[in-house]
């Protein structure tokens, strides 16, 4: 049998669910790093998804804590759509995927794991990037380390004007 390590969720396991916002308290934090925050806006920013779906899986959310779509104003609404696009060309550049996912998942019945504060996710996707561990054994591998993924993202946000 082979073993897939996956050190970093330990931090996941231990951690305090205390059931705060991440997306109010993580922007509200000194260290984009630790939070993995790639970009502030002016009315929303960009994050890695500390449990991604595959490597470079990201999420715009606005600033205000807002569980639906309809709620956001205008700019918020434009930003979020701006830093969509952007970071969709940012991942196309940086990783080549084959195509993305992007969208929302709004109410736990839509599918959204954290549902108390809207955000859209942008996950990239490779041709045969499916495969039988998430049939056979309920695993996911990524390939990657979010440090890794966050250290070749960041130059690229850095230099992002919106």
């Amino acid at each position: 049998m082979e073993s897939l390590w996956a050190p970093w969720r330990m931090d996941y396991i231990v951690s305090d669910k205390s059931g705060e916002c991440i997306f109010c308290t993580g922007p509200e934090a000194s260290d984009d790093r630790e939070k993995k925050i790639l970009y502030r806006g002016k009315h929303s920013f960009v994050v890695i998804n500390i449990y991604p779906y595959s490597n470079g899986h990201l999420m715009v959310a606005p600033y205000r804590h807002l569980d639906c779509l309809t709620q956001l104003n205008e700019n918020e609404l434009v930003e979020m759509a701006q830093l969509i696009q952007k970071s969709t060309e940012i991942l196309r550049q940086s990783s080549a995927p084959d195509g993305f996912n992007i969208g929302y998942n709004i109410g736990k019945s839509g599918g959204a794991g954290f549902d108390a504060h809207i955000h859209a996710h942008i996950v990239p996707r490779w041709t045969g990037d499916i495969n039988f561990m998430p049939v056979l054994a309920d695993t996911k591998v990524i390939p990657e380390h979010l440090e890794e993924t966050y250290n070749r993202l960041l130059p690229l946000f850095q230099n992002l004007k919106i």
